[in-house]
C-alpha cells in the first residue's frame, strides 16, 4: 500500500535490492522547466563566501556553481553518515552527537575533528 501511494505522489520511489535493503532513489537529471534550479544553494551566498576569502581575486560562474555543488554533495554525504549514526541509536532525528560521531568513523571527515568545538 505504501509503495503505491508513492508512487502516485511524484517522489522518487525507493526499491528494494536484491538483498532485500531499500536503494537509494537514482537523482533526476535536470530538467529545462522553467523555474528549475541546477542548485539548491544560493549561488550568491556561495559568492559572497568566495569573496571572503582574501585570496581570490576572481571567481567565474562556472566556479561558484561547481562549489556550491560540491557543498551539496559534502553536506549529503556527511548528513548520511550522521543518519546511519542516528539509525544505530534508534532514532530519525539527527543531533550534535551524531556528526560528532560520524566525523570520527569515517576517514575522509578526518580534517573536520575539533571544529564543531
Amino acid at each position: 500500500m505504501a509503495a503505491a501511494a508513492a508512487a502516485g505522489s511524484g517522489t522518487p520511489r525507493e526499491e528494494e535490492g536484491p538483498s532485500g535493503e531499500t536503494a537509494a532513489p537514482q537523482p533526476q537529471a535536470p530538467t529545462s522547466a522553467p523555474g528549475a534550479r541546477l542548485s539548491r544553494l544560493p549561488l550568491a551566498r556561495v559568492k559572497a563566501l568566495v569573496k571572503a576569502d582574501p585570496d581570490v581575486t576572481l571567481a567565474g560562474q562556472e566556479a561558484i556553481f561547481i562549489l556550491a555543488r560540491a557543498a551539496e554533495l559534502f553536506v549529503e554525504t556527511i548528513a548520511k553518515d550522521a543518519y546511519c549514526c542516528a539509525q544505530q541509536g534508534k532514532r530519525k532525528t539527527l543531533q550534535r552527537r551524531d556528526l560528532d560521531n560520524a566525523i570520527e568513523a569515517v576517514d575522509e571527515f578526518a580534517f573536520l575533528e575539533g571544529t564543531l568545538d
